[in-house]
């Protein structure tokens, strides 16, 4: 786990205060609380996957919350999915 400025450094540009922003709105989850956040590497691609969203494909921040609903639903369906197709272990 890493803390704020480490994430800084680790994706430059990002600014302080849209990483704030998100943490605020809950679209990133670290842990520890205002000053003293940590992030695991979930949080790091998730900061990396917003930039990506709003830099890249262009998605304003109006519209973020919804694709990043989406897309946790599409990864939990495929979790589910992945589930259900995995071979069943037998006991004889």
């Amino acid at each position: 786990m890493i803390g704020v400025e480490v994430l800084l450094t680790v994706i430059p540009g990002l600014p302080k205060s849209d990483l704030e922003r998100w943490i605020a709105n809950n679209w990133i989850k670290p842990d520890g609380r205002d000053g003293a956040y940590r992030f695991a590497d979930i949080d790091v691609a998730r900061v990396k996957l917003i930039l990506e969203l709003r830099d890249e494909l262009e998605v304003n921040e109006a519209a973020l919350p919804v694709v990043l609903l989406l897309l946790d639903q599409v990864y939990d369906l495929r979790r589910q999915i992945g589930r259900i197709n995995a071979p069943v272990s037998r006991q004889d």
